[in-house]
């Protein structure tokens, strides 16, 4: 009983109860409601309908005391309306520490999600936002912190940055966190390097970027048949660096994308840039073409980034896997149902996301078992499954 780093980190918690009025140890209802959402449940009401069940009860009882049983409804959630919920981020953030090597240069992209149903108009309270970090390498949610609404990710980022122990890896962050700040708390304090997107944010640097780029393509140094022959990692000497091109081409969907990266790190004429922002490194630029089959449409656009780091590859594959935080999200909406959850009171919402934060991991963490498996097919199995749900619970909360 009791045993795993999971147990180790959320012992910490500091709970709020009237002592003297506690039936029920913190840690086992943290315990169960987690369990209950790897197995499919997205709301209070199932998740004390599954703990009450007979055969879940025989099955909890493998891990946890219940010396009082299960607890009640209302006191699961007046447990988690209660519970401090920065501390309670931490503690995640700490246990993903203990659990997770990142590899050297690995990615963490980083992004905010609002929960759509946390939103109560009567009452003028707005949806809570949620901004998280996420370990491209292991498609694991590292750490997140609870904003009141999208515009405060800028006050949100530096606060999850220092929960994370991210050294060596690489930070991608949309137009939003482009902030000089941002880029010298990842640079200074969390031993990192950054790719950070332009999209009107900061308008100077964009301008100066992408004017460099249209140069290039004015004086021919960047040209057609150059990147036409070249779809692998192919470098072209400057007068003060290297500029990078990477090209990529997918087909499905019914179309045809091709994606050309460059990363320039010929940036000494960029002098105030490189005073304001820390280890200013190259700039790029992506030029995305999309081909529709069957039809003569074709669809060119560009877009600009700056990073602290020199090599083209790993440009590319810093914005090309930014993408994998999205997808993060829309499993949290489709398959946890994120969106629905109507939990207002106190910080139970927010509470509740980092729950299914916890859950996501625990189940996309499965790579053995049934890696073939969706998202919702693993949890559906779960439910079933005792066995299985035993398996991953060795796998996230024993063995690591």
């Amino acid at each position: 009983m009791y045993t795993g780093k999971l147990f180790d980190s959320f012992s910490y918690l500091q709970d709020n109860r009237q002592e003297g009025k506690v039936q029920h140890k913190l840690i086992d209802i943290i315990f169960i409601v987690i369990s209950a959402v790897i197995c499919g449940c997205n709301d209070w009401k199932e998740i004390h309908m599954w703990a009450s069940a007979e055969t879940t009860i025989v099955w909890l009882k493998k891990y946890i005391e219940l010396r009082n049983g299960v607890p009640s409804l209302s006191t699961i959630g007046r447990v988690f309306n209660t519970l401090d919920t920065k501390h309670f981020q931490k503690c995640f953030s700490s246990w993903m520490t203990s659990v997770i090597d990142l590899e050297d240069n690995d990615l963490v992209p980083i992004d905010g999600k609002t929960s759509r149903g946390s939103q109560e108009k009567t009452n003028d309270k707005k949806a809570i936002h949620v901004v998280s970090a996420l370990c491209n390498s292991k498609h694991l949610v590292l750490g997140q912190v609870k904003t009141d609404e999208k515009s405060n990710e800028i006050t949100a980022i530096p606060e999850l940055l220092d929960m994370l122990y991210i050294k060596n890896c690489i930070v991608t962050i949309d137009a939003m966190g482009a902030q000089k700040k941002i880029a010298e708390k990842i640079v200074n304090e969390n031993k990192a390097d950054y790719v950070l997107a332009l999209k009107g944010n900061q308008e100077t640097l964009e301008k100066e970027v992408k004017e460099y780029y249209e140069d290039l393509e004015k004086s021919k140094v960047i040209n057609k048949t150059l990147v036409k022959n070249h779809l692998d990692l192919h470098e072209i000497k400057t007068v003060n660096g290297n500029l990078g091109i990477f090209k990529t081409i997918e087909k499905g969907h019914g179309r045809i994308e091709k994606r050309t990266y460059y990363y320039s790190t010929d940036i000494d004429w960029m002098v105030n840039a490189k005073l304001d922002w820390t280890k200013l490194t190259g700039i790029g630029m992506i030029k995305r073409e999309i081909e529709y089959i069957g039809t003569d449409k074709i669809t060119v656009e560009s877009s600009f980034y700056f990073g602290s780091i020199k090599e083209v590859k790993d440009f590319a594959r810093a914005v090309r896997n930014h993408w994998r935080i999205e997808s993060m999200h829309w499993n949290l909406d489709v398959t946890f149902r994120d969106d629905e959850n109507r939990s207002r009171k106190g910080n139970i919402a927010a509470n509740l996301a980092l729950l299914k934060r916890i859950a996501f991991n625990s189940v996309k963490n499965d790579t053995k078992k049934h890696p073939k498996q969706s998202m919702k097919g693993k949890r559906f199995i779960a439910l079933m499954d005792a066995k299985y749900r035993d398996y991953l619970l060795d796998l996230n909360f024993k063995e690591r």
